[in-house]
C-alpha cells in the first residue's frame, strides 16, 4: 500500500509541475483587436496552438528604436516595435525560417538567420504614432536600410513585408 502510495503521490507531483510549467509558457489572452497571428513551432500560445497579439501586447514587449528611411517613404522616420529575435525567444520558437503574410496577400521567406545579423524589427510606431495601414501598418517587418547599404538589395526589399498579419515559424 505504501508503494502505490508513492507512486500516486509522485505521478500526481508531476502532473501538477506540467501544469505550472504549461501555465508559465502560455501567453494572456489579448484584450483588443488582434493585429497578429503567429502559428507553426513555437512554445508560447493562448490560441489553440497559436499565438495571437493586440497591439498593447507587442507594445509591452521589449521596445527598440532606430531611424532610417526606405524604398518607399520619402524621407527617413524614426521607427520603433521589437525586434524579431525577441519576439520569436519570447514565442521561445525554433526556427530557420519564417513565412510573413501581408494584409494584401504578400508573402515573404525570411531566414531568421536576419534577425540574428540585423536589427530586424517588427515596427508598430513611425514618429511615435502607430503605423496605419494606409503608412503601411500596422505592423512592418522593417530592416535598417540606411544602417547598412547591403540591405538595400533587392532580397532584403521583398523580405521588409508591410501590412502584416500573420507569421508562421516553420
Amino acid at each position: 500500500m505504501k508503494r502505490h502510495a508513492l507512486i500516486v503521490t509522485v505521478w500526481v507531483a508531476c502532473v501538477l509541475l506540467m501544469s505550472v510549467a504549461n501555465v508559465a509558457h502560455a501567453l494572456s489572452a489579448p484584450e483588443g483587436r488582434v493585429i497578429l497571428k503567429i502559428s507553426g513551432n513555437i512554445a508560447r500560445t493562448n490560441v489553440g496552438e497559436e499565438a495571437h497579439f493586440d497591439f498593447s501586447m507587442l507594445a509591452d514587449l521589449s521596445q527598440h528604436q532606430y531611424r532610417t528611411g526606405t524604398p518607399w517613404t520619402r524621407q527617413p522616420h524614426e521607427y520603433s516595435g521589437p525586434l524579431m529575435r525577441d519576439l520569436l525567444s519570447y514565442l521561445q520558437a525554433a526556427s530557420e525560417q519564417v513565412r510573413v503574410s501581408a494584409l494584401n496577400g504578400y508573402e515573404a521567406y525570411i531566414p531568421t538567420r536576419d534577425f540574428t545579423e540585423h536589427d530586424v524589427m517588427l515596427a508598430l510606431k513611425r514618429d511615435g504614432q502607430p503605423i496605419t495601414i494606409r503608412e503601411y501598418g500596422p505592423l512592418w517587418v522593417l530592416y535598417p536600410f540606411d544602417h547598412n547599404a547591403e540591405l538595400l538589395s533587392e532580397t532584403f526589399r521583398s523580405r521588409a513585408v508591410w501590412q502584416v498579419m500573420k507569421i508562421d515559424v516553420r
